[in-house]
């Protein structure tokens, strides 16, 4: 939470080119990875000068022990001159930032399922890891991860999920790997045909994405839970730059969020 947030300079362990224009960077740090929540976020400075300004608000992909793992991929000047740092090298960090996701809602003996489209699956290795790993894991199912991309060179982390434990099903606009179609039409098929019940709904990826998925948590009735995106310069809610409408009027994705249940925004 916001009170634990902390500015630190962090070594970069490692950073690789994962799929193209995809990025994973791992950086050591042992303060900030022991408050990191699933959801949550770190505003990365990418750069000592003075251009670009604003740090880059990147989700936690992952914590092993005391690394933090950053998943992301390049889309403009801030993103490509991160995608340039190298192992050995330092990046000026703050974090952990942001309200993240409610683990505690998941239910006994059903399962949870986290929805991700392109790069939204970042944030929800994480949160898989902690579900796994739970108390609550002996009495709910197994995760079901469901990762959408537009064809199979977009499909990310589907073996990271499975090597811990989750069931993963994927779908590709294109048919080249999986489900054909968009992933929230393989969640709308899989609730269908489903002889078993879900607990909740996890889920982050593009804004039309995350309304397909409310509507069909609602249709269903299914408790879910979504990860906003937005264009965020501070990162502590007080520039109001990434407020976004709900049920009970603006808030703010940086501070308020970036989690949400569904049901309480207006998309």
């Amino acid at each position: 939470m916001i009170k634990h947030a902390l500015q630190e300079t962090v070594k970069i362990v490692s950073h690789a080119e994962i799929n193209r224009g995809y990025f994973r960077i791992a950086l050591g740090n042992s303060r900030i990875s022991s408050f990191a929540r699933p959801g949550q976020f770190v505003m990365v400075n990418v750069n000592a000068g003075d251009a670009p300004l604003l740090r880059r608000p990147l989700g936690i992909h992952s914590v092993k022990k005391k690394i933090i793992e950053i998943l992301y991929e390049v889309v403009g000047a801030g993103t490509q001159i991160l995608s340039r740092k190298k192992p050995g090298g330092s990046l000026d960090i703050i974090g952990p930032l942001g309200n993240g996701f409610d683990l505690s809602a998941v239910g006994c003996q059903s399962s949870p399922v986290l929805v991700a489209g392109g790069i939204g699956v970042a944030p929800l290795l994480f949160l898989a890891e902690r579900l796994v790993d739970s108390p609550q894991s002996v009495v709910h199912s197994r995760p079901l991860v469901l990762i959408g991309g537009s064809n199979k060179d977009k499909i990310l982390c589907a073996k990271e999920f499975e090597k811990i434990g989750c069931f993963v099903a994927i779908a590709t606009d294109n048919g080249s790997k999986g489900f054909k179609g968009k992933v929230t039409d393989l969640l709308k098929h899989l609730l269908s045909t489903m002889d078993y019940r879900l607990s909740i709904i996890y889920a982050c990826g593009p804004e039309p994405m995350l309304k397909k998925v409310s509507g069909l948590a609602k249709q269903y009735g299914i408790p879910a839970q979504v990860s906003l995106e937005a264009h965020m310069a501070c990162g502590f809610g007080a520039c109001l730059g990434c407020a976004v409408d709900t049920v009970k009027g603006y808030k703010r994705v940086c501070k308020d969020g970036p989690v949400f249940t569904a049901e309480e925004v207006i998309f």
